[in-house]
C-alpha cells in the first residue's frame, strides 16, 4: 500500500516537473527553470528518505542538481557579462562531475567509446568554436567543460546496472551534452536556428536522471 501510494506521488511530481519545464521554456521565469531540478531533489529525498545516507551516489546527483540550479541563476542574469557566464558554466561543470562520480560508483568508463566521443568533440571545438572565443581563459574553461562532459557520457555508458536505471541516466547525460552543444553555437557563433531545442532537452535530461535514480530506489530499498 505504501509503495503504491508513493508511486502515485512520484507520478504527480514528475508531471509537475514536466509542467515546470514547459512553463520555463515558454516564459523563461527563473523559478520554473530551477524548479525542474528542485522537484527532482524532492523526489529523491522522498524516495530514499532515512536511508539516503547509505547512498553516496544519490547524494552526488542531488548536489549536481543544486549546482545546476545555481548555474541557471547566473546564466539567467548574465546580461552579456562574461564573468557571470564563466561562473555559470563552472557550476554546470561541477554538476557534470557529480554525474560522472555517480557513473563511476556504479560502473566504469567505456574507454574506447569515450575516446571516440572525445575525438569528435575536440575536432568540433578546434574547427568550429575556438576561433570565435576571444577570451583565452573562457576558451580553456569551455574546452575543459567539453572534455568532462564527454567523459561523463562515456562513464554513463559504462554503468553496470539494470536497464531501467542505466538507460534513463545515459539519455539524460546525452541530452545535456546535446543541449550544451547547441548553447555553444548560440553563445559563440550567434547561430540561433536550433535555440528552440536548448531548454526542452536540458529539462528532459534532468527528468530522465530523476527517473533513473527513482528506479534505483525501487530496486535497492
Amino acid at each position: 500500500m505504501e509503495k503504491s501510494l508513493f508511486r502515485s506521488w512520484f507520478a504527480i511530481l514528475v508531471l509537475i516537473q514536466v509542467v515546470f519545464a514547459i512553463i520555463a521554456t515558454v516564459s523563461d521565469i527563473i523559478y520554473f527553470k530551477i524548479g525542474v531540478a528542485g522537484i527532482g531533489i524532492i523526489i529523491l529525498l522522498m524516495a530514499y528518505a532515512k536511508k539516503l545516507l547509505k547512498f553516496l551516489d544519490v547524494w552526488v546527483v542531488i548536489l549536481a542538481f543544486v549546482c545546476s540550479m545555481i548555474g541557471d541563476c547566473f546564466l539567467s542574469n548574465m546580461n552579456g557579462d562574461n564573468s557571470m557566464f564563466m561562473i555559470g558554466i563552472s557550476l554546470y561543470l561541477l554538476a557534470h562531475v557529480g554525474y560522472l562520480i555517480f557513473s563511476l560508483l556504479n560502473g566504469s568508463i567505456k574507454l574506447g567509446t569515450t575516446i571516440g566521443i572525445l575525438m569528435v568533440f575536440i575536432v568540433f571545438y578546434y574547427s568550429t568554436l575556438y576561433s570565435y572565443i576571444t577570451d583565452r581563459l573562457l576558451a580553456y574553461i569551455v574546452l575543459f567543460y567539453l572534455v568532462v562532459s564527454c567523459v561523463s557520457l562515456g562513464a554513463a555508458l559504462g554503468i553496470k546496472a539494470v536497464q531501467k536505471i542505466k538507460w534513463p541516466f545515459v539519455v539524460g547525460i546525452g541530452l545535456i551534452l546535446f543541449s550544451d552543444t547547441i548553447i555553444s553555437f548560440k553563445e559563440f557563433m550567434n547561430y540561433d536556428v536550433l535555440n528552440i531545442l536548448i531548454l526542452p532537452t536540458y529539462y528532459l535530461a534532468q527528468i530522465c536522471i530523476t527517473i533513473a535514480l527513482y528506479n534505483k530506489s525501487r530496486i535497492y530499498l
